[in-house]
């Protein structure tokens, strides 16, 4: 079935909209050229989603995820996450709303190097200025849920690349954000580990609600997303519900 992309005002967002995107425009420049990575975008994610947004390389997957999470502006057109539009923000205000909101999952995993694997785990919690035996039990609870019990003291080091990545998936989830932002999660993985670690974000999904955006080329992720987002060219080419 198509879904619809949906043309959304302030006026209309609601909080079971998590993302809105009102024609939603990005240029970058390269010396005298004007390039227009992404080309009046308007899209609706709601609370619960667990949401693929593919296409080619240079389609505006990593920009768009760029655009919701505040780490880049719009050049023309509105976002809102949460219920704040964000370009009315400033840079300190979208770093402590990522904080607060938004848990992101790289394919390069991001964690500290210094840190063992608790440390990395508690670390927004430690920004929110979560009590210390709330985040003890809630890294706790989070790496036994993840088969991770047992790696608390370890480092970044001494993990395998799919190790590194539950890690990763632990420390985003943990803060309870409303959403998780994960730019190609699995690119660096083998078919198996990968395939787990859809299925245990999807399982993590459905308990916790918590909103999920990828973007990929990974035909393993498309085949367990919910909805598929396909950008073609900075716009819209597909909107379906699986």
């Amino acid at each position: 079935m198509i879904h619809p992309s949906i043309v959304a005002s302030h006026a209309t967002t609601t909080a079971e909209h998590v993302v809105v995107a009102e024609n939603v425009t990005k240029e970058y420049r390269d010396g005298g050229l004007v390039v227009h990575a992404l080309n009046g975008i308007n899209l609706t994610l709601d609370r619960g989603e667990f949401t693929a947004i593919v296409g080619p390389s240079g389609s505006g997957k990593t920009t768009f995820l760029n655009l919701v999470s505040g780490l880049d502006s719009v050049t023309g057109g509105d976002i809102w996450l949460a219920e704040k539009r964000l370009s009315r923000m400033t840079s300190a205000e979208l770093s402590d709303f990522r904080r607060d909101h938004v848990g992101f999952v790289f394919q390069s995993y991001n964690l500290i190097p210094v840190l063992t694997v608790a440390e990395n785990v508690e670390y927004v919690m430690l920004l929110q200025g979560v009590p210390a035996e709330e985040r003890a039990g809630r890294v706790e609870r989070m790496l036994d849920r993840l088969g991770m019990h047992g790696y608390a003291g370890r480092f970044p080091n001494q993990l395998s690349g799919g190790q590194q990545q539950r890690v990763a998936i632990a420390r985003a989830i943990v803060a309870e954000p409303d959403l998780i932002l994960a730019d190609e999660p699995t690119a660096n993985l083998d078919s198996t580990t990968a395939g787990e670690l859809i299925d245990l974000l999807r399982e993590l999904n459905e308990e916790n609600g918590i909103t999920c955006i990828f973007s990929t080329h990974d035909s393993r992720i498309m085949e367990r997303a919910r909805r598929l987002v396909m950008l073609q060219d900075g716009c819209v080419d597909r909107d379906e519900i699986l």
